[in-house]
């Protein structure tokens, strides 16, 4: 199944619809496209998860950083709809549900258009520490919502840290 993370804008409200897997591969690009809408205004987030096989925890440390963007703004909320039992049990998981609305339906997304590979223009080694980058910062994120996260995410911490630091002093 081809993952794809679809974009749009109804009213005061952005929609994001996750085709497929919401995964590292495409949080970057959800990062880069939620900071350009907050950037013009945009407060209101709704994340469909209707035809959403899976997240990962990278994923779902995006979606938190939307959350936290706008708290910290004070205006504004991310929901999210068509969310099925598993993604559910995720999100909870992590705390997430206290950050934001989770509900099973919801209004349909309007037509939404694909969010395009980004990267395309940037060197493999570069998009790599790039991805690295969106990875460490959507697990801090998580650990940001809710503290008792951390001892599930340390390794994953420090491993990014690492793995950034060597690209750093390799470059």
């Amino acid at each position: 199944m081809e993952s794809s993370i679809q974009v749009g804008v109804s009213g005061p409200a952005v929609w994001v619809r996750v085709e497929g897997k919401g995964n590292f591969l495409n949080s970057g690009n959800l990062k880069e496209f939620a900071r350009a809408m907050v950037d013009r205004g945009y407060r209101e987030f709704v994340i469909d998860l209707h035809n959403c096989a899976m997240m990962d925890s990278t994923f779902m440390g995006t979606m938190a950083g939307v959350a936290l963007r706008l708290k910290e703004l004070g205006q504004g909320h991310l929901r999210v709809v068509h969310c099925g039992q598993r993604s559910q049990e995720l999100l909870s998981g992590l705390g997430l549900d206290q950050l934001f609305q989770i509900s099973t339906n919801g209004s349909t997304a309007p037509q939404c258009s694909a969010l395009e590979e980004g990267a395309a223009a940037i060197d493999s080694s570069e998009r790599k520490r790039e991805q690295a980058k969106e990875m460490l910062a959507a697990h801090e994120a998580l650990c940001e919502v809710a503290p008792e996260n951390y001892p599930r995410f340390k390794d994953v911490l420090e491993y990014l840290k690492q793995d950034l630091h060597q690209k750093a002093t390799t470059k």
